[in-house]
Parts: C-alpha cells; sequence; structure tokens
C-alpha cells in the first residue's frame, strides 16, 4: 500500500502549487489526498511576478476536485500533509477542524510541509514559535510575530519538529528534494 499525503488547500489555492504536488507524489508513488472546507470542485487562482509590480498577480487558474472535506480527515491515515498557499490560507488558518488536524499530526510526529502562505496555517496551529522557516516574503511579518526566524532561502527543513517550508512554486526544485529526502 502507498503512503498517503494530505494536500490541504481550499478556492483560490495556488494551482501550479497544487498540481505539481499531486503529479510529483503521484510519480513518487504516494496517494495524494486533496482536502478541502468542502468536497467540491475547488477554483484555483495563479500567482505571477511580473515586471513592474511590487508583489504579484493573480489571475484564474484550474478547476481542480477536492477529494474530501476536512470534517472526513482522519490524521492517522497520513504519512504527512503539504499546506498548500495562494489565498486559501487566509480563511483556512481560521478552521477549527484544520487546526486540530495539522497539531493531531504534528503530535503523532507526523511531516508538515508548507508553501508559500500556507505557513500562516502553522502559525495558527502555534507551531512556528522558536522555529527557522520561510515562506513568501510578505507572510515574513507574520511568521516572525508568532515568534519563528525566517530565513531568505528556497526551502528550510526542521528536522527536530519535522517542518519543511517554501516560499513560492519557484522554489519547487529544492522544496520537493528536501520533501523526497526526508519523507523517504
Amino acid at each position: 500500500m502507498s503512503k498517503r499525503i494530505l494536500i490541504v488547500t481550499d478556492d483560490a489555492g495556488e494551482s501550479q502549487e497544487i498540481y505539481y504536488a499531486r503529479h510529483r507524489f503521484l510519480e513518487a508513488g504516494w496517494t495524494p489526498v486533496i482536502a478541502a472546507t468542502q468536497k467540491k470542485l475547488l477554483n484555483t487562482v495563479i500567482h505571477d511576478f511580473a515586471p513592474g509590480w511590487n508583489t504579484y498577480i493573480e489571475k484564474p487558474g484550474y478547476l481542480i476536485q477536492a477529494d474530501l472535506a476536512l470534517k472526513d480527515v482522519k490524521p492517522a491515515q497520513y504519512h504527512a500533509a503539504l499546506l498548500i498557499g495562494g489565498r486559501a490560507p487566509e480563511f483556512l488558518r481560521h478552521d477549527a477542524r484544520l487546526i486540530k488536524i495539522v497539531r493531531t499530526l504534528h503530535q503523532q510526529g507526523r511531516w508538515l510541509l508548507a508553501i508559500c502562505h500556507g505557513v500562516q496555517i502553522l502559525v495558527a496551529a502555534g507551531l512556528v514559535h522558536g522555529r527557522e522557516l520561510t515562506c513568501y516574503c510578505n507572510v515574513r511579518n507574520e511568521a516572525e510575530l508568532a515568534g519563528a526566524r525566517w530565513l531568505n532561502r528556497q526551502s528550510v527543513v526542521d528536522r527536530e519538529k519535522k517542518i519543511i517550508t517554501a516560499q513560492t512554486w519557484e522554489s519547487h526544485p529544492e522544496f520537493y528534494r528536501d520533501i523526497f529526502t526526508h519523507l523517504s
């Protein structure tokens, strides 16, 4: 039986991060399971970096089916969880069910992976204090106010707490090298 990875996102999740994760885990023989607030067709977004803009631009992204609702997630069935970025974490971090899932996985010693704004969920779960991490630069202040030390790297591994973080979808090469080095 293959290992299962819980991929958490919702409407306004970053398309490239969701699809790359799903395909990369399938390629590695894992079973990716996409969870959202509802089991439904999700509206994702594409964040890109354009010349002359001080921050990213947002366009409508691909549609992707959530495999299950957060209320149906049983943390013991997953070897790790990936918290996708985009704007979805802005509201997912307020979902008590998700915070409980993330804390339970952490307590069980499972790996937690967060990219871009996904770190906002780790912050809400109280898991970043005293940790080194990375995330999208405009989430840095939030992470630091929660007691984290932000590093300007594409990917940061905290072996002790089993947390791997990345800045954006541009971090995929480093992030997934780190993920498959530590999840094997």
